[in-house]
């Protein structure tokens, strides 16, 4: 029986208008959640040049008779949804009808099929430019498709692509988040004939994280489910929303939210709603400027988000977002509250260097420290004023002038033992796409056979960087072609991590040291993230707070 009918017209109006293709990445990701949508267990993904010479996605889905084959490469064909009053509660990860056409337009693109009711033989469909051949063909139940010369015939597009070390890192980034949203699927991910990701599908979200990750994220993690499945009347949900995933502790963090992945229905995308809400779940666990790993997964009814509001797919719209957002916090705070977070470690971080003697005159040379709050404020008085100074970001801005004005003939690297370093599919391509960067801020790595390892790390001013640096400058290089300056952003990284932190108890002394050497630095009221260090409170304030009109201000 066929499944794929061509829409009408009045439901293709309906429909947001497809972009087309517009790189490897996005080829990868359409063929993927076709093969989910058929209900594949294995998907396996095989490139070649970074996509451009080869993108073949194999899954063991129900297939495709010959009659649904021949439509599938026609636009506006799908199994997916049939009428205008599908379009408003869509329940499947595709439903233009436009991702192999449109593949077709940009790459030779073959198809090969077969279903269960197909008999022993299966059917090969065939798309190069205008020309459209269907024979038999030998497979057993699923779909390969291949698409070739990717951009050939657009040789503008293919020139305005990056590296191709840099559109494997999209297509590596793409099918890590399948791989951790979808944990009951076994991906498997090859480039040039090696094998950069592989997933087991066991249904576990740990596995999952073992597999895109390390061992070390996998070890130190929870799953968590909440929602209408769960037992007992204190996890039911509103509206029918429902969220499952992991969360890894927050011993190991990141610099950038990019490493919470998120779905919603199954389809993998960065929506802001759900990545908010998770790192509010975490609440204070986690350290100033620093993110979690964590994959999270929405489930709500169909009509009550919209996924045809943007052209690729990459947005969708909540009826009520808050309540999505609510549920997905309270999942995340839930499952962090039952673990055992303590952890034990030395406190690194250098009074006696970093707050000795300033080079030049201190602004706040007539401050006086008198007293601390919470183990994280300073309260100082200047005057008529109370000020208020962040024990951390001031620590941590004095770090980073100290550094960079030592540093002006370059990082130093210093040799260690070879240590195995454990990066994503996606860390790994850039590592290969920006070796020169990472070389010029000092870190050495090496690749052998797939498996990279450290050889010399940073040492500014002596103070060895940690292994897993390498991650935060990584997330700065995915984050776009790279940071305006990549030195500037590993500095900040190794000025934060040995600085104060909250719920280190100062001395009278060393308080006195640290302000004042604070109002040496060339930018005093700021931590080199950008977050304030001094905080004014006038006496003009506490006279109006305790209603004291007659106070003069001399």
């Amino acid at each position: 029986m066929t499944r794929i009918t061509e829409l009408s017209t009045v439901t293709i109006e309906r429909i947001a208008a497809g972009e087309v293709v517009t790189r490897p990445a996005s080829v990868v990701t359409e063929l993927v959640e076709n093969a989910l949508d058929a209900g594949a267990d294995s998907i396996e993904i095989a490139v070649e040049n970074a996509g451009l010479d080869l993108v073949q996605v194999a899954d063991d889905g129900h297939g495709m008779t010959e009659a649904d084959a021949r439509l599938a490469v026609e636009r506006h064909a799908t199994s997916k949804i049939h009428d205008v009053d599908d379009v408003e509660r869509v329940a499947t990860l595709g439903f233009r009808g436009e991702a192999l056409p449109s593949i077709a337009q940009v790459a030779r693109l073959e198809l090969t099929t077969k279903a269960e009711e197909s008999g022993a033989a299966g059917t090969r469909v065939v798309v190069d430019g205008e020309e459209k051949t269907t024979g038999p063909a030998g497979r057993a139940v699923g779909t390969t498709v291949s698409a070739t010369d990717l951009f050939a015939n657009t040789p503008v597009r293919r020139k305005s692509l990056a590296t191709p070390k840099r559109e494997f890192a999209r297509i590596s980034e793409t099918v890590s988040d399948y791989a951790l949203t979808h944990p009951d699927v076994r991906f498997s991910l090859t480039h040039d004939d090696r094998t950069v990701l592989s997933t087991p599908g066991s249904m576990s979200y740990t596995d999952a994280i073992l597999g895109v990750y390390d061992r070390e994220a996998a070890s130190q993690s929870t799953v968590f489910r909440r929602g209408d499945e769960d037992e007992g009347g204190d996890n039911q949900s509103s509206d029918g929303v429902s969220v499952s995933g992991l969360v890894v502790y927050p011993s190991i963090t990141r610099s950038t939210p990019a490493h919470v992945t998120t779905a919603i229905n199954g389809r993998a995308l960065d929506d802001t709603t759900v990545r908010n809400a998770v790192t509010r779940g975490y609440g204070s666990l986690l350290p100033d400027d620093r993110y979690p790993i964590a994959v999270v997964d929405v489930a709500l009814p169909p009509e009550q988000v919209d996924v045809n509001v943007h052209p690729s797919k990459d947005e969708v719209a909540f009826a009520d977002p808050d309540a999505v957002a609510e549920v997905v916090e309270q999942a995340v705070s839930a499952a962090l509250a039952t673990q055992d977070l303590a952890h034990t470690g030395e406190i690194a971080f250098d009074l006696d260097s970093s707050l000795g003697e300033p080079a030049c005159e201190s602004t706040f040379d007539a401050i006086g420290v008198i007293g601390q709050f919470r183990d994280l404020y300073l309260l100082c008085e200047a005057d008529d004023d109370l000020l208020v100074v962040d024990q951390h970001a001031a620590h941590e801005r004095i770090n980073f002038e100290r550094l960079r004005e030592a540093l002006d003939d370059g990082i130093d690297s210093v040799p260690i033992e070879p240590t195995s370093l454990s990066l994503t599919a996606a860390e790994a391509a850039l590592v290969d796409a920006n070796a020169e960067a990472l070389d010029a801020l000092g870190f050495r790595i090496e690749a052998d056979s797939g498996a990279y390892r450290a050889t010399g790390l940073p040492a500014p001013l002596g103070r060895v960087a940690e292994p897993s640096a390498v991650h935060d400058v990584l997330d700065a290089f995915l984050a776009g072609d790279g940071p305006e300056n990549p030195r500037e952003e590993l500095l900040k990284d190794v000025a934060c991590h040995p600085s104060l932190k909250a719920g280190d108890s100062l001395t009278g002394e060393d308080a006195a040291r640290l302000v004042e050497r604070l109002g040496a630095c060339e930018q005093p009221f700021a931590c080199p993230h950008g977050r304030p260090t001094v905080l004014t409170i006038d006496e003009e304030t506490f006279a109006r707070g305790f209603e004291r009109p007659n106070t003069r201000f001399d």
